[in-house]
């Protein structure tokens, strides 16, 4: 028999599947008004493409995952079969920037498998929102072990050379804690999320993820121009992910809007999350706060023990007196606890979280603040060393818990990569805050929490995506560059910075910042180490920056100085009916209304750059038929973030929905405005 004749009954014995071509398939799932259709192919691989308003906004981009002991997801894998479905529905959220969450979407469910060897099915389900999707990978082998090595998945921008990033880089020692990059797409090189881009038909972006549960921070990475791509944060083995099987992955989510003002007014991330697990949580307060905190970072008081020490039982119940008249709810107290000695930024295998200084008694605070109708809030420092904290985690608790603490921040600094932990084995293992291990211990500690009614609110953190609407006594978190950069920051936080965060950390979730600083250059207006904004924008601050918590930051003898524009601090609430974003672009200026939660009283925020702006603000948000009186806090005629920063002007007037705001806002300025329904006028 000829060669050619044993070729061809060879290959009449092969499976069919491998002699017979199978067509590529492609199926699309369009968000419910239409504008916005996300494609998935297999041809050539596994991908996604996305077109807003008949527009490409992503290009064909790859997905999938790659593993250690088997075939990577994604090239080979074949549509096998795909379902859609629609979901309209509301929810309330027991605290937040709104009460009434809409989640509307369209959902596509592929299921997929390949014919290659050491290959599992899995499924891929994409959800589309009218302001943007998400989708995730989900594995539906049981009893397996799955050790993830990276992550396939791809955001190819369309016309990067014309679009605009706005970013901070990742995997660096730092952390998040960068002031923004403003770049073209290209430029970029290894970011983390929220990463926003506007394209240049206008099409504002944001890049991220929700429900980050048991799996890898993702940062976004540039190889040729245009080409993002999903990196994991690696755990201290090597490997991206060590999970089961049937894992689910963080849904990879992309915001898509029209306007900058579009991705400030979306629920996506919140929506793509669980509902919540905690059940009755009337136990979580959101509210304001003073605290032993600003005195450390400006040098008037030590953490650690000794004659300038802050955290003492005398200095305690001075600031409760001042929270207490000013209505604030509670007062965090840092330094309070044995190991702050030293170079505590290296203490994290000495803190005690259970054993005071010999000046504080937390009893006698405690009872104190009780009297006052304040509580003490409380704060454990790790510096790192996670291991020292997991074993008296639940003994911190139950002890805040005996005193009545309800709120508690939480601190984990040490540079990227340095976190320490001893594995079951006693060997010193470093992580990322970001590798896996870190992201389930930062749940963990709010699982704990809860057991306690206690509530955490995580500095040096994992980045939100949005896990406040499963565990709501997640307040809070910091996980950018905040307010104490101002004190000794060299350089400080410059003046886009806080309307960069609006567009990028903010779309996270709350953020800690700590605004209200009133002494804004408490070494001179000549120190480079200073506030670089108007005392108006201080005061913005709360309405624009998001949080359930706030901070009324700065010393009370700064606020004594001050006592007509602190009464705007006095007055805003923390927790919002609702907030549209009225006005902005991205990195230059915003405009927030938000109606305070069970009120008819409205707040309005605006901040702004560098750049001085004259704003134009309908009152349209407000309801029709309805008089106000507006108590407006404004940069003042000479106000100049750099020379003149004290300059405010404060009036009355009366408004109604009809009616235009002007709002001059300076260099680095801003303006807060309080209306106060008037059959109810306080």
């Amino acid at each position: 028999m000829s060669i050619a004749k044993q070729c061809f009954a060879i290959a009449l014995l092969l499976p069919a599947v491998i002699i017979t071509p199978v067509a590529a398939k492609s199926v699309a799932v369009s968000s419910p008004d239409k504008a916005l259709v996300v494609t998935i192919s297999d041809d050539g691989g596994l991908h996604y493409k996305v077109d807003y308003q008949q527009q490409p906004v992503l290009l064909r981009s790859e997905m999938g995952l790659s593993f250690r002991d088997q075939s990577d997801f994604g090239p080979g894998y074949r549509i096998r079969q795909h379902q859609q479905s629609s979901h309209h529905s509301d929810w309330q959220q027991p605290w937040g920037e709104r009460r009434t969450v809409v989640d509307q979407h369209n959902e596509l469910v592929v299921t997929l498998d390949s014919e290659l060897p050491h290959t599992r099915p899995y499924r891929v389900r994409v959800r589309v929102f009218n302001d943007g999707l998400g989708f995730r990978y989900e594995g539906v082998t049981h009893n397996e072990t799955a050790a993830i090595t990276g992550e396939l998945t791809g955001f190819t921008v369309a016309n990067p050379e014309g679009a605009t990033a706005w970013w901070v880089p990742a995997l660096r020692w730092n952390r998040y804690e960068y002031l923004y990059n403003t770049t073209p797409v290209p430029a970029i090189t290894h970011a983390t999320t929220p990463l926003t881009m506007r394209n240049a038909n206008g099409v504002h972006l944001s890049i991220h993820e929700a429900a980050l549960v048991d799996f890898a921070e993702m940062t976004v990475k540039q190889s040729r121009s245009g080409f993002l791509s999903a990196e994991l944060t690696p755990r201290s083995d090597g490997l991206k992910v060590l999970t089961q099987s049937d894992f689910v992955t963080p849904w990879r989510t992309i915001q898509v809007a029209d306007s900058a003002t579009g991705l400030l007014n979306s629920s996506m991330i919140l929506n793509l999350n669980e509902p919540n697990a905690l059940g009755d949580v009337s136990w979580v307060e959101p509210g304001k706060y003073a605290g032993i905190w600003w005195g450390m970072h400006l040098g008037v008081n030590t953490w650690g023990s000794g004659e300038h020490h802050g955290a003492t039982t005398d200095n305690t119940k001075a600031v409760m007196d001042f929270a207490a008249q000013s209505g604030f709810d509670g007062v965090l107290v840092e330094g309070w606890n044995i190991g702050w000695d030293g170079s505590w930024f290296h203490n994290g295998d000495v803190f005690s979280f259970t054993q005071s200084y010999p000046d504080f008694d937390i009893a006698e605070v405690s009872a104190y603040g009780k009297q006052k109708g304040v509580r003490l809030i409380g704060h454990h420092e790790t510096s790192g060393s996670v291991s020292n904290y997991e074993h008296q985690m639940e003994d911190a608790f139950r002890l805040y818990q005996q005193h009545g603490v309800r709120q508690v921040k939480t601190g984990y600094v040490a540079d990227g990569g340095t976190i320490k932990r001893i594995d079951d084995r006693g060997i010193v293992r470093h992580e990322w805050h970001g590798s896996q291990f870190m992201v389930n211990h930062y749940l963990n500690n709010v699982k704990t929490a809860a057991k306690y009614q206690i509530s955490i609110n995580t500095h040096e953190p994992i980045k939100d995506t949005g896990l406040r609407r499963t565990y709501p006594n997640w307040l809070s978190r910091e996980g950018a560059r905040g307010q104490e950069f101002n004190a000794w920051g060299s350089p400080p936080n410059d003046p886009q910075h806080t309307v960069n965060l609006v567009y990028t950390r903010m779309l996270a979730g709350p953020m800690d910042f700590t605004p209200g600083i009133f002494n804004l250059a408490y070494e001179g207006l000549d120190a480079e180490n200073r506030v670089q904004t108007t005392l108006a924008k201080q005061l913005a601050l709360y309405v624009v920056l998001y949080s359930p918590i706030q901070m009324a930051a700065d010393l009370p003898e700064h606020y004594d100085a001050h006592p007509e524009a602190f009464q705007f601090i006095k007055d805003v609430p923390t927790d919002w009916e609702e907030s549209i974003a009225l006005q902005g672009e991205v990195g230059d200026f915003v405009v927030f209304a938000r109606q305070a939660r069970d009120s008819d009283d409205w707040y309005l925020g605006a901040i702004t750059d560098e750049q001085a702006r004259q704003l134009q603000v309908p009152l349209d948000f407000l309801p029709p038929g309805k008089s106000f009186q507006a108590q407006l806090y404004l940069d003042g005629e000479n106000a100049d973030w750099l020379t003149q920063p004290y300059d405010m002007q404060i009036s009355r007037q009366t408004v109604s929905a009809s009616d235009t705001l002007t709002l001059p806002l300076a260099t680095s300025g801003g303006a807060a405005v309080r209306f106060v329904a008037i059959d109810n006028e306080s």
